[in-house]
């Protein structure tokens, strides 16, 4: 497949630079694979199209202020580092260590140091094509609390200004380590999901830290020669024997979101049956994946030419999904981290 089968014009003033509020007061469009169907609403009304005994699944991972501004050691000269992940050792142990995987502007040489402001000191002891390692003089409890006062939100380059990193953020983010957030999430309020529970709908939760894997650009222009870079995410053993049961009783599993998705997918085995554990996930959804747990999907308008546009297309098929976008566009739907809503059924 060619790259540019997924581009897509929007107009700019499309690109939604913050959310809607109450959250579950935006726009969502309802794509039905059976019938074809497209059909508007509100996420607050999305209960009808949901039922007892439906599997929400969920993903818990909180944004980290991923963004440090520094100095060089040796020239003054100023340094921005965006945080990608902890350079794990032990997949089961995800620890904030004191080696991280980072992105240095202007590019950083091996031997570097770097000063922070707030008694923060690195020094760069690998350099691999735009990544970088970096070596911290602190880890663990001290580290995250350094960074999570001291840095800024990593907020992508098409939103202009976070108001705080609280508004990036899904209600239910407890696990920190993402550098994005999984926004199909944000579109959940506590009544929202009171009242959905209220109704019989089942909401489980997974872990996926959400690193360059999710929304670094596709380079390449044959699809099938992108490689996705790892993300760890976990499902746990009680997660994984419900959702199994769930599964094989018929009832629905939907997935919150594409790093939702990718879990659910990299997790399952080729009959279908979820795994428990943690593991690093790259795998790369594009049409012709056969999917073998998710059901459906909630997500939102993605940009052109990313692996989430891709990841859609291959569940509703290419089509069906670019239909769904240019009656968006018609109807002055919101896109992107901010924007509205889409539930694939």
């Amino acid at each position: 497949m060619q790259l540019i089968e997924f581009d897509y014009t929007l107009p700019k003033e499309l690109i939604a630079q913050k959310p809607i509020l109450p959250r579950d007061h935006c726009k969502l469009m309802v794509v039905n694979r059976k019938t074809k169907e497209i059909s508007h609403h509100f996420f607050y009304q999305i209960d009808q199209f949901l039922k007892k005994g439906d599997v929400v699944v969920i993903n818990t991972s909180k944004v980290i202020p991923a963004r440090l501004l520094g100095k060089k050691v040796t020239t003054d000269g100023k340094v921005e580092i965006f945080l990608i992940r902890p350079n794990i050792k032990n997949l089961k142990n995800y620890q904030w260590n004191n080696e991280w995987i980072v992105i240095g502007k202007p590019g950083l040489k091996k031997g570097e140091k770097i000063k922070f402001s707030f008694g923060l000191e690195g020094e760069i002891e690998e350099v691999n094509n735009y990544e970088r390692l970096i070596k911290f003089n602190t880890h663990g409890e001290k580290l995250k609390k350094l960074i999570y006062k001291n840095g800024q939100a990593p907020t992508p380059p098409y939103i202009k200004r976070l108001s705080n990193l609280k508004e990036y953020q899904t209600i239910y983010a407890k696990n920190l380590g993402s550098v994005a957030a999984p926004t199909a999430g944000f579109h959940f309020t506590p009544r929202l999901i009171k009242k959905l529970k209220k109704k019989g709908v089942i909401f489980k939760e997974v872990i996926l830290h959400i690193g360059l894997g999710t929304f670094e650009p596709v380079k390449t222009e044959i699809v099938e020669n992108h490689q996705m870079d790892v993300e760890w995410a976990e499902i746990d053993e009680k997660t994984a024997k419900f959702l199994n049961k769930a599964k094989k009783n018929g009832q629905r599993i939907i997935a919150v979101g594409t790093t939702t998705t990718r879990t659910l997918e990299g997790f399952a085995s080729k009959k279908g049956v979820l795994k428990s554990g943690q593991k690093f996930v790259n795998l790369f959804i594009y049409p012709g994946y056969q999917f073998k747990f998710t059901d459906a999907l909630i997500t939102n308008f993605h940009l052109p030419k990313s692996t989430l546009i891709m990841l859609v297309s291959a569940l509703a098929g290419k089509d069906l999904i670019f239909q769904a976008y240019n009656e968006a566009i018609k109807k002055h739907y919101r896109f992107y981290s901010f924007g509205d809503a889409m539930f694939i059924i």
